[in-house]
């Protein structure tokens, strides 16, 4: 995994309650759990409730603030070979709120988001009940890794 490429970026209203050592530890524990062997690269962005409002109103015709945002690049770079899997966006707020509603902190919860949106990146969906299970199946055992003992609420 030291071969990975993964790129932070936390808005500076939530730089000093968000470290990246935190967001690596769930990016590197997703990809080490799902991944194939290649090398991979992506990044993951903390933002605000009215960002990703608008993002998600423009991508997925919701006119709301959701937890996370995974876009999908999928390219390799010709320059160092490396497989450019793509975006997560965490909101920041969602997840506070999200981990107070689950009893739980915030750091937590915002690991499970990073988690799951990397995992949408490798293709993992729960559009299903079949695909739910081993979507679900998989961030388990990532949070188990990361020493949590949380889960996905129902509405995600």
């Amino acid at each position: 995994m030291d071969n990975q490429m993964i790129l932070f970026e936390v808005k500076e209203q939530f730089q000093g309650v968000v470290y990246e050592e935190i967001l690596e530890e769930a990016v590197v524990a997703a990809l080490q759990a799902a991944s194939p062997a290649e090398t991979n690269s992506l990044t993951v962005l903390v933002i605000g409730n009215e960002q990703m409002r608008s993002l998600n109103r423009q991508y997925r015709g919701i006119d709301s603030p959701t937890d996370v945002l995974s876009f999908t690049a999928g390219y390799t770079d010709p320059d160092t070979g490396e497989h450019y899997l793509g975006d997560v966006l965490i909101s920041y707020p969602m997840a506070e709120q999200q981990a107070q509603t689950r009893g739980h902190a915030v750091e937590g919860e915002i690991q499970l988001l990073v988690a799951h949106g990397v995992l949408h990146l490798l293709g993992h969906d729960h559009a299903t009940e079949d695909e739910q299970s081993r979507m679900w199946s998989l961030q388990a055992k990532i949070l188990a890794k990361l020493g949590l003992d949380i889960e996905m609420g129902g509405d995600e």
